[in-house]
């Protein structure tokens, strides 16, 4: 025999020495009643490394585990259930089964261990269906961009109410405000930035002109006044 056959053979047997058969069950609850209801599940060790398929009665039976610390889970479709920590020492001894939770190192000290065959029972059933949201019309009013669209709406509704309110003056004020910024965006647009700069600078200068203009005119009405008042006084003395 070939030295290399005779040490695979070896290999072979030590394996078989020291491999160990994990076993257990799925405990029906309320949340899967039956096989019928799980339907087609694994059992895995360290997500697959080794596996066994769970039968109609609920056991399962992974074969020829090798020495070391495994993590246990369940592939099923439709349930979700419990991960265990399984710690193999050797064939003459039974696998310890400790709780553990994802993400925790593997090789932490745990001071609940599970009695053996390990017991799994499932946790919920998986969703993978939303339901779909029915229309809510206060959903609807509650979007900040309908409020603002509302608001906007609102706004132009109310602008000829608000305009048809205002006296001369003010609306003219308004009108000119608008006169001079829709020249200033057409200067802008055809990217003559120094002809809008100086329109902005006139519009600016003929409206204090203009109210300058306003709060001089009753003074100089008040001048008038008193010069008249001034001469009519002069001319009864004379007489």
């Amino acid at each position: 025999m070939r030295p290399s056959s005779l040490f695979a053979l070896l290999l072979a047997f030590v394996h078989i020495a020291f491999a160990v058969d994990l076993l257990g069950l799925v405990q029906w609850n309320d949340v899967c009643p039956s096989y019928e209801e799980l339907g087609a599940a694994t059992v895995l060790l360290d997500s697959g490394r080794y596996s066994g398929r769970v039968t109609r009665s609920g056991n399962f039976s992974i074969p020829d585990i090798s020495p070391g610390v495994y993590v246990l889970s369940v592939l099923s479709h439709d349930y979700t259930f419990e991960q265990f920590r399984v710690d193999v020492s050797d064939a003459s001894s039974t696998p310890e089964i400790k709780s553990y939770v994802f993400g925790t190192p593997l090789l932490s000290l745990s001071a609940v261990t599970l009695p053996y065959p390990v017991v799994l029972s499932p946790r919920g059933r998986n969703n993978y269906f939303k339901p779909h949201e029915s229309f809510s019309l206060l959903g609807m009013f509650q979007n900040p961009m309908m409020m603002l669209m509302l608001l906007t709406a609102g706004m132009m509704l109310a602008t000829p109410y608000i305009m048809k309110n205002l006296d001369p003056q003010s609306l003219e004020e308004i009108k000119n405000q608008q006169a001079k910024v829709a020249s200033v965006q057409s200067s802008m647009q055809d990217g003559d930035f120094k002809s809008g700069l100086s329109a902005l600078l006139a519009a600016e200068d003929k409206t204090k002109a203009s109210t300058s203009g306003a709060k001089s005119q009753p003074q100089q009405q008040r001048n008038d006044n008193t010069t008249e008042e001034r001469w009519k006084r002069w001319k009864a003395m004379m007489t």
